[in-house]
């Protein structure tokens, strides 16, 4: 990133390795930012990138890849003490954390029936290679089947590999349309809420610490402005009731991965 405030700043955003429903987001984030301190630190213009890199690549993105910032979760244990700068503000009001399940249609009984953690933990989660997701389950004593990457997940479903997968509420509905509804009998579980602190927040490349000062800066200025908030509402205004989360049974997790400064997230369905 050239970091001469009389030239146009190039910021190199990856945005792969996320739903659709995501990218859209995080870039209007990530625009709404930009431009909220346009004035301060001078014009901006994002090379964003949509590449797919493999789980083991991902720790590469500032290093190898050269990326500027991406977004992940709070915690990503691929990216190791000290090859990144963390801005640790929540983008999406961890909607993430908000988890429902994906399951086969012929099982829709099995687990409507379903009342206590117990019951869900002695079943099968598909969750695909590297995702954070797997160390929180397993945590957690639930039955991980780590294995393949996000364009295979459903064709194992489908196969009965294992039983269920789970995505988050920012993203399920988007994940369904275009991934998993494409394969016959697959559906949204209508029963059972996930829930553990799972924010998303900026990464940016070590190198950059003025890059980082200016997204802080606008993310903070964004958020007392309230952009933020009319961002997220604009994505996700309809959310809770879309999904039906306050009618839904909610089992709560521990997540260890999460960093001190986020330990305060609990479940607040009327914060979304």
């Amino acid at each position: 990133m050239d970091q001469n405030l009389q030239k146009t700043t190039t910021v190199s955003f990856w945005n792969g390795n996320r739903s659709e429903a995501r990218q859209v987001y995080e870039r209007q984030v990530l625009k709404a930012v930009l431009e909220a301190t346009e004035a301060a630190w001078g014009a901006w213009e994002i090379e964003e990138t949509l590449e797919e890199y493999p789980g083991n690549q991902e720790s590469l993105v500032f290093a190898e890849k050269g990326h500027d910032l991406f977004v992940t979760v709070a915690g990503n244990q691929k990216l190791k003490e000290g090859e990144m700068i963390v801005i640790p503000q929540p983008l999406t009001k961890n909607l993430l954390g908000y988890r429902l399940l994906i399951i086969r249609a012929e099982d829709v009984g099995l687990f409507a029936g379903i009342s206590v953690p117990e019951e869900l933990q002695k079943l099968e989660h598909g969750i695909p290679e590297t995702w954070s997701d797997a160390t929180v389950f397993r945590h957690n004593g639930y039955n991980v089947v780590e294995k393949g990457n996000f364009d295979d997940i459903f064709d194992r479903l489908q196969n009965k590999r294992f039983d269920y997968s789970t995505f988050g509420a920012n993203e399920v509905l988007g994940v369904y349309e275009n991934r998993a509804s494409k394969r016959e009998g697959l559906i949204i579980d209508q029963n059972i809420l996930l829930f553990y602190p799972f924010p998303l927040v900026f990464y940016v490349n070590p190198n950059l610490p003025k890059l980082a000062e200016r997204i802080e800066q606008g993310l903070q200025n964004i958020t007392s402005s309230g952009k933020l908030d009319a961002i997220f509402n604009a994505h996700y205004g309809k959310i809770t009731a879309q999904l039906n989360l306050n009618s839904r049974r909610i089992f709560v997790l521990d997540n260890p991965l999460l960093p001190d400064e986020f330990r305060y997230m609990g479940p607040n369905l009327e914060n979304l």
